[in-house]
Order: structure tokens, then C-alpha cells, then sequence
């Protein structure tokens, strides 16, 4: 038996972000993983021999700019981030011989999206102009736990209440309406929806263009960072970032459950026999639906908790094909060559009908994907003049079958033909990575879903995992969810991580006396209340 301050459960970033904190905060710490070697969705592995492949996540905008990994100084515990020559691009269609791309100099970007449509180009900088000034305090909003106070006040201050309330209106846009009333030129547009899709919202449902716009400015702002050597070596710095401050991990074994004794966490068990007495908080880097239903007892679970989760709705699933080719990818259009990550295989319209045929159960003919030539971004991927590349593309919503996985992948082939002639004649390997691989190999990515959650405005923010628990705290006393089921939710920057442990330095000891009583009465009011 383990007698330790805390206990974390999972090694994915937002576990790891958690870990840290709270050792850091002089707790005594054990890390409890179900797999062998830690990282959750940021791990790597060869593949294919000499062909360094991300085995889930791969870019890194987000990291970079999160005040959870930002305040671990991972470049001090050997990190390093490499970048491609430009961020990204996107094929219009597999005819498309100038792709736009999203340049390191915003000037560039804003002269190449000139000469395809004038406007555009001082529309552009004007929306990096935008970014500039509401950067900080937008991002202060998106990583601050729920509700956010001191961003949106910042915000107010600094716009008024006038163009507060049309930034307002500007992040609740669909992305395919937020690129229609900022662009005339799809090149344009499609720089912004495509990066829209790297979330399951579609184009054209009410807040999906928040992602989109954020994630164009980062692009634009500093990039699409990865770690050097592989998505692992992110992991990798988080480690040692947490073992230097005394954090103790234990691997292959998996918490199955959740021990409770008068409405309070009091430890773990695990599926070795393994017991962790936790004297102050546990913290769970596990999806919402395996919290609350098969870790926690039945009487630890108010009813009305239980009830709203049975609605929990997780994102898409997510079929990757992982690529070694012997030589670069030869693209009809030579403005992707130097593009880390690449969007292909829909237009404006396009993507509406790809997003239907994901709503509707349809296996895409032509899905659209996100690929990424991780060789091109960081030359230590795979020998020089050859590329380590992936695609990632969905499923339609409940289809997880490795027969459908199998069938789509086939298409992604096609796709990436027609964009770039003679492309399978340069793949020496190719490993598909199914719903069932992915979850096989992270628990948390459920039927294939790597968002934590679909993240549609329906199940974010307050409603994030459901109606009332978008905190950190649960309805069990010393219990905090920390995993991207939480807000802020999926992508790789370990605030939702960084919100529980600070939550639980908050409410333990006699000073966090006012906090755990105005916490449970929240949590006691929001469990309460009728279950159709």
C-alpha cells in the first residue's frame, strides 16, 4: 500500500500538468498509469524503422501558448520545438495548383491572399491586427477555469461594452459564416475553415468558428510547433519536469477503482491488486463517462449526475494513417512542400457535405483530411529527401468498425493520389491506426474520439461534461476530474489539468474551509432536481 498527499490518475498532459503542480506545492505525489510508458494521446514510436511516427496528437499550437505548460519551463527538462516552413496549407481540390498557405510572415500571407483577391489581404491583416490586441486576455478566458472572471473583465476594459459585444457576436459565428463575412476569396476562407475542422463542430452550427479563428491566428502568430524527435519527447520533458519535483509514477497498472468513505476520495485500486491511500485529493485524468460510471461506487454518484452523463455525447471518430515514403510528397501544388500540416480533400461546400455524411452515418467517398509531413517540420523524423507523414481524418458518429476503418483508410489512399500524383509509389510503410487501436492504446480516446467530448457549444463551457459540473470539483469531496472531459476541454495544453490541482490546493487545509463549503453547496444544488 501506498500512502502518499495525492494521487493522479493518468499520465496524459493534463495528469502530468496536475502531478507537477501539486508537487510543487510541496505534496507528496504517485502518478497511477494504465499503460506502460506514459503520455496518453502524445506518444511516438517507430512504426516503420527509421521512421519516427506521433502515434496520436502531432502539432502543438496550443502548448505553447497555455500558462499550464508554459509555467513547467519544459525547454529547462530537455524540450525542444521545431517548425515547418510554413505553418499550413489547404487544396482547394485535387486540381489545385496553387494551394494558399499561411506564411511565417503575416505580411506574406496577406500579400499572397491579395493577389488571389483584392481585399482580402488588408482583410487579413487587419484579423491578425485583431488578434494582437485580444490575445491575451482571449486566451486568459479560454484557459481560466469556469466562469472566467479576470479575461473577459480585461476584455471589457480594453474594447468597451460596444465591441466587446461584437467580439462576442464574432466568436459565436459558424465558422463557415465567420469566413464569409471576413473573406471574398475561398482561399481565404478555406485557411480559416479548415482549421475550424480540426474540432468535430460543424461548419455551420453556432460556435464553431471560435476554433477556427484561433487556431488561423496561431498558425499565423507563432506557428505549428512539434517537439523535436516526436510527440514522446513532449511526455518525455513532462516527466522529468514532475519527477524533479518528487513526483513518484507507477506504469501498467490500471485504477478500476475509486475508494469513498463519508463523501470523501480516500484512495485507489488498482487492477494488479494495488491499493494508494490519497490523505488529500485524487485527481482524474480519465473521461467523465468512466468517472462517474465504473470508478466511483453506485452511492458516491448522485442520481441527477448519473442521469445528465447518460446524454454525454463524445466527438467523431478518428481513423490515422501513419506514412514512411522514400522521398518528399511530389503535391500538384508546390506552395505545400513546405507546409507542416496540410488540409485536403474538401472546398467551401465540401466540407458541409463531409460533415453530412458524418452526421448521417455515411462512410465519406472523400473525406476530408488533416495530413501532416512531420519530416518537413522536424528533420529528425527520417532520413533526409524521405518523409515521415500521417493523415487523420473521422468516422461517422457510433461507426467504429475496423471494416469501415479499413474502407475509409482505402479512400484517404485515393485522396491523397489525386492530390499528389505518385505518391503510393513512394510509401515503403503504412500502419492504419483504427477507433479500436486508438482506444486499445489510451482508454480515454472512447470509440476512437481524441477530444475528451464532442465539442459542439452543447457539452462546452458550462455544460462541459454536463449541465453545472464544468469545475473541477465533483459531488465527492477531495475527487477533481482533470482530463480533457473538463473545461477548457480537448487539445494538447493541460489546463484542465492545472484548474484541478489548483482546486485542490484551494480546498484542502483549514484556509479552504469557505472554498469546500461554497463548493458543495454548487454541487449540491446543481445534483439536485428532477430526472425525467
Amino acid at each position: 500500500m501506498n500512502n502518499v498527499d495525492a494521487v493522479v490518475i493518468g499520465s496524459g498532459p493534463n495528469g502530468l500538468v496536475a502531478a507537477a503542480t501539486l508537487a510543487d506545492a510541496g505534496w507528496d505525489v504517485a502518478v497511477v498509469e494504465a499503460q506502460p510508458t506514459p503520455g496518453g494521446a502524445v506518444r511516438s514510436a517507430e512504426l516503420v524503422p527509421g521512421f519516427t511516427s506521433d502515434l496520436f496528437s502531432a502539432f502543438y499550437p496550443l502548448s505553447t501558448v497555455s500558462p499550464a505548460l508554459r509555467g513547467l519551463d519544459l525547454e529547462s527538462h530537455g524540450l525542444r520545438w521545431s517548425h515547418a516552413p510554413s505553418a499550413l496549407g489547404h487544396a482547394r481540390s485535387a486540381a489545385d495548383e496553387d494551394a494558399p498557405v499561411i506564411h511565417p510572415d503575416p505580411a506574406d500571407t496577406a500579400a499572397d491572399l491579395e493577389r488571389r483577391q483584392p481585399g482580402d489581404g488588408a482583410a487579413w491583416t487587419a484579423l491578425v491586427e485583431q488578434w494582437h490586441d485580444i490575445k491575451e486576455p482571449l486566451l486568459s478566458t479560454l484557459f481560466s477555469p469556469f466562469p472566467p472572471v479576470r479575461g473577459p473583465s480585461r476584455l471589457l476594459r480594453q474594447l468597451g461594452t460596444a465591441e466587446s459585444l461584437r467580439l462576442a457576436r464574432f466568436l459565436l459565428l459558424p465558422a463557415r459564416r465567420m469566413a464569409h463575412e471576413l473573406f471574398r476569396s475561398e482561399a481565404a476562407r478555406l485557411l480559416l475553415l479548415g482549421n475550424a475542422m480540426h474540432a468535430d463542430t460543424p461548419p455551420d452550427a453556432p460556435g464553431s468558428g471560435v476554433m477556427g479563428y484561433i487556431l488561423t491566428m496561431l498558425a499565423q502568430d507563432s506557428g505549428y510547433p512539434v517537439p523535436v524527435g516526436g510527440a514522446g519527447e513532449l511526455s518525455a520533458a513532462m516527466v522529468r519536469r514532475a519527477e524533479h519535483a518528487g513526483v513518484r509514477f507507477y506504469y501498467g497498472d490500471a485504477v478500476t477503482g475509486i475508494d469513498v468513505r463519508s463523501g470523501r476520495a480516500v484512495g485507489v485500486r488498482t487492477a494488479s491488486g494495488g491499493r494508494y491511500t490519497a490523505r488529500r485529493a485524487v485527481i482524474a485524468d480519465v473521461s467523465a463517462p468512466a468517472l462517474y460510471g465504473s470508478l466511483l461506487p453506485d452511492h458516491a454518484v448522485p442520481a441527477r449526475v448519473r442521469a445528465d452523463l447518460a446524454h454525454f455525447e463524445w466527438d467523431t471518430p478518428v481513423l490515422k494513417v501513419n506514412y514512411a515514403l522514400s522521398q518528399k510528397i511530389p503535391w500538384r501544388s508546390p506552395s505545400l512542400n513546405g507546409a507542416g500540416t496540410v488540409h485536403l480533400g474538401a472546398d467551401d461546400n465540401g466540407l458541409v457535405h463531409w460533415m453530412a455524411d458524418l452526421t448521417t452515418g455515411t462512410v465519406p467517398s472523400s473525406p476530408f483530411l488533416l495530413f501532416g509531413q512531420m519530416t518537413t517540420a522536424d528533420p529528425t523524423r527520417s532520413a533526409e529527401g524521405t518523409e515521415s507523414a500521417w493523415a487523420y481524418t473521422h468516422l461517422p458518429r457510433d461507426i467504429t468498425d475496423d471494416a469501415s476503418a479499413d474502407l475509409l483508410a482505402a479512400r484517404v489512399d485515393d485522396v491523397l493520389e489525386a492530390h499528389a500524383p505518385g505518391f503510393s509509389e513512394r510509401v515503403v510503410g503504412r500502419v492504419v491506426q483504427r477507433p479500436s487501436d486508438l482506444e486499445a492504446a489510451d482508454a480515454n480516446l472512447v470509440g476512437g474520439a481524441v477530444n475528451g467530448g464532442t465539442a459542439q457549444l452543447h457539452q462546452q463551457l458550462i455544460f462541459r461534461p454536463g449541465p453545472g459540473t464544468s469545475r473541477s470539483e465533483t459531488p465527492v469531496q477531495g475527487l477533481y476530474l482533470g482530463s480533457a472531459s473538463a473545461h477548457p476541454g480537448g487539445g494538447v495544453h493541460g489546463v484542465s489539468g492545472l484548474n484541478a490541482a489548483r482546486a485542490a490546493l484551494g480546498e484542502d487545509g483549514p484556509r479552504g474551509w469557505l472554498r469546500r463549503r461554497t463548493s458543495r453547496a454548487v454541487i449540491d444544488m446543481l445534483s439536485k432536481g428532477p430526472i425525467p
